[in-house]
């Protein structure tokens, strides 16, 4: 039998990073295998570039990535491959802003590629988003904003959340969507309407001619949903929300379990 090449797209947090953001050696070594073998290997995450390059590197990629959910889109090795930077309009970000001062809320950040803006000072923050030395900026956003962002994150009550989920949905449907990150963080980040991680993906799977079928893709949270859905083998890690679990082809260990790895060694055979 001929050899058919796959596409194995990564989510980070909750997928191929154990919880204290490490890669497993024996993940690592199938995805080692898997890449030796012939098959393509990319990450698509919500993180921006500066904060997942690290994991780029290790596993010494030489492939396109996802970041932003989707909203960025590019090559850091073949400059000649393209650059998809989706963002946010400027007036849409500063109405979310004005709209979310109503609620308990305990920050807005909004990110313009490398360039953070936080909307209060705080210096938990800081520790957090200061990954990969961004220029950062406080003050109102609806001042210190001047460019198109690439998302908006809004920090708030966990009792909040779904209201203001609510208030996005009826206000701002067709100019965003958005999602919420996992615990113990009680953030939505919202990116421009369509955008995902699967609209990044077949970018990708269309430039190596990858079909859906061969597409082997893992994920946990609820922005990894329409990549899950997308991909052939779209597959959940044991801790995954159990929406994405329903959603799924497969379900595999967790995070903590080499859940990504024993998946890749079982249906590309890799431990033979």
């Amino acid at each position: 039998m001929s050899f058919q090449q796959h596409l194995i797209a990564l989510d980070l947090d909750g997928t191929l990073l154990t919880d204290d953001k490490k890669i497993s050696s024996y993940t690592k070594e199938m995805i080692m295998k898997a890449q030796m073998a012939g098959h393509i290997v990319v990450i698509a995450t919500g993180r921006p570039y500066r904060a997942s390059e690290i994991y780029y590197n290790e596993l010494n990629l030489k492939t396109p990535i996802v970041n932003f959910n989707g909203a960025f889109v590019h090559h850091p090795i073949d400059h000649n491959w393209g650059l998809y930077h989706t963002p946010l309009h400027l007036n849409t970000a500063k109405d979310i802003v004005e709209a979310s001062e109503q609620y308990d809320i305990k920050n807005i950040l909004a990110e313009v590629m490398d360039d953070i803006y936080f909307h209060y000072h705080d210096e938990k923050y800081l520790n957090i988003f200061n990954f990969g030395n961004p220029k950062i900026e406080t003050g109102d956003l609806k001042q210190i904003l001047t460019h198109d962002p690439t998302s908006i994150l809004i920090h708030a009550e966990e009792s909040h959340v779904q209201e203001i989920r609510s208030y996005l949905s009826d206000v701002h449907a067709e100019m965003i969507d958005h999602r919420k990150w996992g615990a113990p963080w009680h953030i939505i980040e919202i990116v421009k309407a369509g955008l995902n991680k699967a609209v990044g993906l077949k970018k990708i799977a269309d430039y190596y001619q990858i079909p859906r079928s061969r597409i082997i893709a893992f994920g946990d949270e609820d922005n990894d949903l329409e990549m899950i859905d997308y991909a052939g083998f779209g597959i959940a890690m044991g801790n995954a929300i159990d929406e994405l679990k329903s959603l799924a082809k497969d379900i595999t260990t967790t995070n903590e379990q080499d859940g990504v790895g024993k998946a890749l060694a079982n249906i590309l055979k890799l431990d033979n």
